[in-house]
C-alpha cells in the first residue's frame, strides 16, 4: 500500500476502523529494511533521583515517600560484566535527571563498561548542555535516548514545570550533531492528546531523524498529578509504532517495557506492527523496584535466565534474537 504520511494523513491513518493493511506493510518494511532479527538490550536503573517535576512520572523530585536511590560505579561494571556473559551486545544506562552523575562521572562508568565489556553503551539520563554530552560521546557512548513525550508546545509545558519543548528538541539535535545515534519517542494517551498530536509526534521522529523511536501508553502512577487519568490504548500504541516504521524504515523500534506492563500478549503483538527492539531490566534487586515510573508487579532480577526466556520468546514469534 501506499500511504499519505502527512500530518493530516497519518491523523486518518490512526483513526482507521481496519488498520490491518497498514499493519501489514509496516511489517513488510520491517522484514525488507531490518530483517527478522530482534536486538535485545539490557537496561539498567543506575538513578531514581531526579531533579524534575514531570507530572506522570513516579520518580518526579516533589514525590517525598520514594526511597531513594543511586548506584555506585562499581556495581553498575558489576551488572554490565553479568550481561555481557549473558550475550547481551549493548547496555542501556538510564536515570533520573541526577545531578551527583555529572558528565565527568558517567563518562568515567561510560569508558569503564566499554573497556571491560565492548558493549555499545546507549544512555538515557535526561537532558545536558551539549558540552556534557560531547564528553560522553569522547568516552564511548554511541547512543543517547531522550523522549519527548508529547511535541505539542501547551501539552508539554503543563506536563513538565519549567521546560518546553524546544529545549528538549536542542538536546536532540545537539546529539545528532555529535555523531549519537539519537533516540527520541512519546507517550500515547496522555490527557489532552489528540491524534493531531500523535501524527505531529511522529513527524518530529522523521524531523530530527530518529534512529530509534520508544513509543508506549501512557500509565498513570498514584503518587502523581495525573492518577486519575485514564491509561493509554495499547491500540494506538500499536498503530503509532507501525506508522513510525514507514516514517523511518531503518529505525531500532522497541516494544515497549510500558506495553509489557499492560499484558505480554500485547508487547508480543508490536512485532507484528514494525518493532524490532527489546529491553530486559537488569537493575538488581536492592533497586529495581524503587525505579518507579509507574506501578509495575517486576520479577525478580536473574540476568542470565531471563535473557534464555526472552529468547525462547522471540524464536517462537519467528524471529532471531540477537
Amino acid at each position: 500500500m501506499t500511504a499519505d504520511l502527512s500530518r493530516e494523513g497519518l491523523e486518518r491513518l490512526l483513526a482507521l476502523e481496519d488498520f490491518s493493511p497498514v499493519a501489514a506493510a509496516a511489517d513488510r518494511v520491517r522484514r525488507e529494511a531490518v530483517g527478522d532479527t530482534v536486538h535485545l538490550r539490557a537496561l539498567l536503573e543506575l538513578s531514581n533521583h531526579c531533579r524534575r517535576r514531570c507530572a506522570y512520572c513516579g520518580l518526579r523530585a516533589d514525590r517525598r515517600d520514594l526511597p531513594r536511590y543511586r548506584m555506585a560505579p562499581e556495581e553498575i561494571l558489576a551488572a554490565a560484566r553479568e550481561a555481557c556473559a549473558a550475550g547481551y551486545r549493548t547496555l542501556v544506562l538510564q536515570s533520573g535527571e541526577d545531578p551527583w552523575y555529572t558528565a565527568a562521572r558517567l563518562g568515567e562508568v561510560v569508558a569503564a563498561v566499554k573497556g571491560e565489556t565492548g558493549m555499545a553503551v546507549t544512555l538515557s539520563c535526561g537532558e545536558m548542555g551539549e558540552a556534557d554530552y560531547a564528553h560522553l560521546r569522547s568516552c564511548g557512548a554511541d547512543r543517547y535516548l531522550l523522549k519527548h513525550e508529547t511535541a505539542d508546545d501547551d501539552l508539554y509545558r503543563a506536563f513538565h514545570p519549567g521546560s518546553s519543548i524546544q529545549e528538549r528538541v536542542g538536546c536532540l539535535r545537539a546529539l545528532a550533531r555529535l555523531g549519537y545515534e539519537v533516540g527520541s519517542g512519546f507517550m500515547v494517551g496522555l490527557p489532552g492528546q489528540t491524534l493531531s498530536v500523535l501524527a505531529q509526534d511522529l513527524l518530529l521522529l522523521k524531523d530530527i531523524p530518529c534512529q530509534m523511536a520508544g513509543i508506549g501508553p501512557f500509565l498513570p502512577h498514584p503518587a502523581t498529578p495525573l492518577a486519575a487519568a485514564a491509561p493509554g490504548s495499547g491500540e494506538l500504541t500499536r498503530r503509532c509504532v507501525a506508522l513510525a516504521r514507514l516514517l523511518l524504515p531503518q529505525s531500532n523500534l522497541p516494544a515497549t517495557t510500558a506495553l509489557g506492563v499492560r499484558t505480554r500478549g500485547e508487547r508480543n503483538d508490536v512485532f507484528s506492527y514494525g518493532a524490532n527492539v527489546v529491553m530486559l531490566k537488569i537493575t538488581p534487586n536492592a533497586y529495581k523496584q524503587l525505579y518507579d515510573i509507574y506501578p509495575a508487579a517486576l520479577p525478580r532480577t536473574d540476568i542470565a535466565a531471563q535473557r534464555r526466556a526472552l529468547e525462547e520468546q522471540i524464536r517462537a514469534l519467528g524471529r532471531v534474537p540477537l
